[in-house]
């Protein structure tokens, strides 16, 4: 059975197919300029895009249009998080297309305060309320499972992991004596890094393409002699998991094989694996072979490269959106409901839909109590026959002698539906290009940074009448990013109830990393 068909993915749904979705996202990445994208055949990326789709009245046919895209694969580690909010934390496709969407729903919202007209918002009985207008929805598409819970995947027979081992890596320290790791293939060009900030110690990637260690080959170290013809440590490299007494040395093509007590080689079932690690204090992942490697339906954080981040695994992420919405804390202000997401699509890769399941709906459905205007929206979830031309298959596929070896884009693209500044191309956190010396100053930001969007909103505020200001925007002493998140009090309250009940264990917000203003 292919892999991107496992486990009978649904094709379409409401009068929307998988593949025209994929389609749409892919045309869009292509029209967009070359600055940011990979270099075919040597670099790969994961693609994520926000789609709206309107109904049309008295037709039984849909509008579609993509109104946020984002790339990317990599987020930064937890020291160089910024407390102004001038740094971009996390650069996964999937995070990047929802902050391009709110930067779509704030110009949204700038229209009908000013009493102009939008395709997305109309106004309610509720003073200073808006919600969307009758057959209006949201769908996101990624070209790849989300990485963490989604991306443990059980393998089909005899089928390969779909992407390069992460090589081991050993920590150092930098000259300024911090520690961090480097490495030498993610490097961008000479004449980039000319500009770029050198934060590659800080950055971590992503190890899929997207999210899978790649060996399916793992056999345990004993004093049985390996079969030649079982081995592969010729075609790839290999990483060293040590752990007890037992060393799993993970090789990327073949089976999985465990050497029994009698010696026998024995071909046991395997899974597709995620770099996303376990949040602290819960279950950890076993580490055993085969299916047994992985914990599952438990929250993770994004892997880091010699520090941990505080970024969730994407998985983590679309499950709360489809509980608090993806509109955030701050656009709640406005609007009478959450936003929620209706579809996900996923593109051609491994997939399974009982996996998508669990890890997107099954771990939230039993949440109550959320408070008005909120509940919980388990998107249709299908997924599409079309692959990404950049992902890391086909970089592998079309990967030629004398590029150097394969790696992930180290830039992350935005795109979004807005009138200003649609574009934004950000590495490392910042604007790409940008030179060290600019760093701290709004050159540097990206427009999707949390200062950014908050200033937008802030505009927003200011843009609408007084008259008409939404009750909870009121109070002046209102001052910063934390002050506006936690005035907005429904979607506390239902993210108090989501906490409770389903993630006790979600790493809670540094309060010293959101007083800036």
């Amino acid at each position: 059975m292919p892999a991107s068909l496992h486990s009978h993915a649904p094709v379409r749904c409401d009068m929307v197919t998988a593949d025209e979705i994929a389609k749409l996202c892919y045309e869009r990445f292509n029209e967009l300029p070359r600055r940011g994208k990979p270099e075919p055949g040597r670099e790969w990326t994961l693609l994520a895009a926000v789609l709206k789709i309107t109904r049309c009245a008295n037709s039984d046919t849909v509008e579609k249009e993509v109104v946020s895209l984002g790339t990317g694969t990599k987020c930064i580690g937890q020291t160089t998080m910024s407390p102004r909010g001038d740094v971009l934390n996390d650069s996964h496709a999937e995070v990047i297309a929802r902050r391009g969407c709110i930067r779509y729903l704030i110009q949204e919202l700038h229209r009908v305060v000013r009493g102009e007209d939008s395709t997305v918002f109309c106004q309610t009985d509720e003073p200073g309320k808006w919600r969307l207008r009758p057959g209006v929805s949201f769908l996101f598409f990624t070209s790849h499972t989300p990485c963490g819970d989604a991306s443990i995947i059980p393998m089909t027979d005899s089928q390969s992991q779909p992407c390069a081992s992460v090589t081991s890596m050993k920590s150092h320290k930098g000259s300024d004596g911090s520690r961090g790791m480097k490495r030498k293939s993610e490097d961008l060009s000479e004449e980039q890094n000319t500009k770029l900030p050198r934060l590659e110690e800080q950055e971590t990637e992503e190890t899929k393409p997207g999210d899978t260690l790649q060996p399916v080959s793992m056999t345990l170290t004993s004093a049985t002699s390996e079969d030649p013809s079982q081995s592969h440590s010729a075609k790839a490299p290999v990483e060293t998991v040590s752990q007890a007494s037992a060393e799993l040395k993970i090789e990327s093509r073949g089976p999985l094989n465990h050497i029994d007590s009698t010696g026998l080689n024995l071909q046991v079932p395997d899974i597709h694996r995620t770099g996303a690690k376990c949040v602290p204090g819960g279950p950890a992942d076993p580490l055993h072979p085969g299916v047994g490697y992985h914990s599952t339906g438990v929250l993770r954080v994004k892997p880091g490269r010699g520090e941990p981040t505080r970024s969730l695994s994407c998985s983590d992420k679309l499950a709360r959106w489809a509980v608090l919405g993806f509109q955030g804390a701050l656009l709640l202000h406005y609007l009478q409901e959450a936003l929620y997401f209706s579809t996900v699509v996923v593109g051609k890769c491994p997939y399974s839909q009982e996996v998508m399941q669990r890890a997107l709906v099954t771990r939230c459905s039993h949440v109550s109590d959320l408070p008005a205007g909120f509940s919980v929206c388990p998107p249709v979830l299908l997924q599409s026959s079309l692959e990404f031309s950049f992902s890391q298959a086909q970089a592998e596929l079309r990967h030629q002698a004398g590029q150097g070896r394969i790696s992930p884009c180290g830039a992350a693209i935005s795109w979004c539906n807005v009138t200003e500044q649609p574009l934004d191309v950000t590495a490392n956190g910042y604007k790409h290009g940008v030179t060290k010396k600019a760093l701290g100053t709004a050159k540097a930001r990206s427009l999707l940074c949390k200062l950014e969007l908050f200033h937008s909103f802030q505009s927003l505020v200011s843009a609408t009448d007084p008259s008409a200001l939404p009750e909870t925007l009121r109070r002046t002493e209102l001052q910063t990013y934390w002050d506006y998140k936690q005035a907005s009090q429904s979607y506390q309250q239902a993210w108090q109830q989501l906490r409770s009940q389903a993630f006790p264990l979600w790493p809670r917000s540094d309060r010293d990393l959101l007083l800036f203003h």
